[in-house]
């Protein structure tokens, strides 16, 4: 793949995604990419995929200008990013100005991944845990695999409001209301008695860089993704750690407390892990759960793409039981958390 397809195959999930303006911000870049530019030559320096599924070159890119905008720090960019509605002749111009001007900064700005730690998707992990929770009515030991910053660890302090009815706490720190079709979820309310995260570059939302970079990668014609966002960072306390997430799984899964249910998550973080990264994962969770007792019981909850590649038909969300090795296919969900397809009747 090209940088051209990359920025072009990009555009077309953010149109998907609901942002055209990241659409005609990635159209203009792969119309008028620089390609004797420093930041050229520094993606030159990549090797294999490029695209959504591997370095996400488009969307590093893309961060890096929404940052000097969130930063303030070239005013002839922010005029030309929402709420203001450029033609592509003024965004081109306004970009390959920040490009060359803003050139070290960039340059440095795309050595790590994107990480948007999309909040919305906690929507999915509320009506999840609530089925594990009726499968087994004990209190959560919580552990999250791709944590990046945290926030969708924190899903206990937020409410999902569906028709009129709310599960979550009497006053949540931000309200989920996705577009939402199918049975209502379990009415047991969880609690989670302890929980922890990995990833290999967590964020603190405590820090204003680390903030920064959550929220950049957040697309500026969504401005409420920005608003969930900074409210969830406000009552992030989870301990997140640095590391492979299947090495720390595996010193973490044998000291689940008694009494209690693990409850293993993660969100669109399975597909970029290396292949054999998950079939280790896979072996190593299943081992577990072969241990599993009913006072010592383990879920695996997922929401991952099994395929989709356009974003249209969202991730699988999928529920793993044990003891008793019970699969659930809970529903589908958009991969920002705007709806959610339940297919799980509640006993």
């Amino acid at each position: 793949m090209t940088l051209v397809q990359a920025f072009r195959n990009q555009a077309t999930s953010c149109a998907a995604l609901d942002s055209p303006f990241m659409a005609q911000l990635l159209n203009v870049l792969a119309d008028h990419w620089p390609a004797d530019s420093a930041l050229a030559a520094k993606f030159d320096s990549f090797e294999g995929d490029i695209g959504p599924a591997g370095h996400s070159l488009p969307l590093r890119v893309a961060g890096g200008l929404h940052a000097l905008v969130l930063t303030r720090r070239d005013e002839g960019l922010m005029a030309a990013y929402p709420p203001n509605t450029p033609t592509d002749a003024e965004l081109r111009d306004a970009v390959l100005s920040a490009l060359a001007i803003h050139a070290k900064f960039l340059t440095d700005w795309v050595d790590s991944p994107p990480q948007t730690n999309e909040v919305r998707r906690s929507a999915a992990m509320i009506a999840s845990a609530r089925v594990a929770c009726s499968h087994f009515d004990l209190p959560l030991h919580l552990s999250e695999l791709g944590a990046s910053g945290g926030l969708n660890l924190m899903w206990d302090h937020y409410a999902l409001e569906l028709g009129g009815k709310r599960f979550g706490p009497d006053m949540p720190v931000l309200t989920l209301s996705p577009e939402w079709s199918g049975p209502l979820p379990p009415a047991i309310t969880p609690e989670i008695a302890s929980r922890a995260g990995v990833d290999l570059n967590p964020l603190d939302p405590q820090r204003g860089d680390h903030l920064l970079r959550l929220t950049a990668y957040l697309w500026p014609d969504q401005p409420h993704r920005l608003a969930l966002t900074r409210s969830a960072a406000s009552v992030m306390t989870a301990q997140i750690d640095t590391g492979d997430a299947i090495t720390w799984l595996a010193n973490r899964l044998p000291n689940a407390p008694q009494g209690h249910l693990h409850l293993i998550q993660h969100s669109v973080a399975w597909q970029y892990f290396p292949p054999a990264t998950r079939a280790r994962g896979t072996a190593l969770i299943e081992a577990a759960g072969a241990q599993a007792t009913p006072d010592r019981p383990l879920a695996w909850l997922s929401m991952e793409s099994d395929g989709d590649t356009t974003g249209g038909k969202g991730a699988a969300i999928t529920l793993r039981l044990w003891p008793g090795d019970i699969t659930l296919a809970l529903g589908r969900a958009d991969f920002h958390g705007r709806w959610i397809d339940w297919h799980h009747a509640a006993p």
